[in-house]
């Protein structure tokens, strides 16, 4: 089973986010967009969730079962999800356009914080983290 998951690490936003603030992501066409629920699942709950957790919740599959499913049926759809590998937090929109920056803890969990503030700083120059960039949002 695949796992986007990574421990001791920061996702600095990519190279040419334009965004200089971290900001909501929008709505789109009145509906909430993939990146509008990842901000409210981890702005809601820092820490609380794995990035497995926000990526396939927020995923199609994810959004698919309801309230009714039985646990054994949320495990078999997680487990078919992650028998392919999937994008990861640094393919997400919330570093690549919006000016969040994606922290995972000793234990996966993850939490975001805005390009401006003193906290995504701190991470910058934090030894301990491993620090990768968000994807460019255009080659080259």
């Amino acid at each position: 089973m695949h796992t986007t998951n990574c421990f001791h690490t920061f996702i600095r936003v990519a190279e040419d986010c334009p965004a200089r603030v971290g900001e909501q992501p929008p709505l789109r066409a009145g509906k909430p967009t993939v990146a509008c629920l990842q901000y409210a699942m981890i702005a809601k709950s820092p820490y609380k969730y794995t990035s497995d957790d926000v990526i396939f919740a927020t995923s199609a599959p994810g959004r698919e079962l309801d309230a009714k499913a039985t646990k054994a049926e949320k495990h078999a759809a997680r487990e078919a999800f992650f028998s392919r590998g999937q994008a990861c937090m640094r393919a997400s929109s919330l570093g690549k356009r919006f000016g969040w920056g994606v922290h995972a803890d000793g234990e996966g969990r993850i939490a975001i914080y805005a390009v401006e503030s003193k906290r995504y700083q701190a991470f910058l120059r934090d030894p301990k983290l491993t620090q990768v960039r968000a994807m460019r949002s255009k080659r080259g």
